[in-house]
């Protein structure tokens, strides 16, 4: 995580292959921390971003601060002092990348 940034909710991380980056980059509004290798481009979300969401394929979703990538390196910083996208309109996005509806988990969230 780049220095001055604050992580309080955790960290996970969402995949998209890299051919996909540009595109959603420029359809979300508040985007965070941004890891990309050649292959996939990583967006940084708060831990548990999964929870009631089926992230559709080719997306990875991927708990904890581990990005699964070869030599990442940081393309993208956020604006403020969080590292997150937020994930709905990214896991909006990766529908329809997909071209998927959207799948939403009728479970209820432990401790809930």
């Amino acid at each position: 995580m780049p220095p001055g940034l604050s992580a309080p909710l955790g960290c996970d991380a969402v995949g998209l292959p890299a051919r996909h980056g540009f595109r959603t980059m420029a359809h979300l509004s508040r985007p965070g921390c941004v890891f990309a290798d050649p292959d996939w481009w990583w967006w940084i979300v708060p831990a548990e971003s999964d929870h009631g969401l089926v992230w559709p394929q080719p997306a990875r979703y991927v708990p904890g601060l581990y990005v699964p990538a070869t030599r990442p390196r940081l393309i993208h910083s956020p604006e403020g002092s969080s590292p997150y996208t937020p994930p709905i309109p990214l896991y909006l996005m990766a529908c329809r990348i997909a071209d998927t509806v959207p799948a939403w988990s009728t479970v209820p969230h432990q401790g809930s």
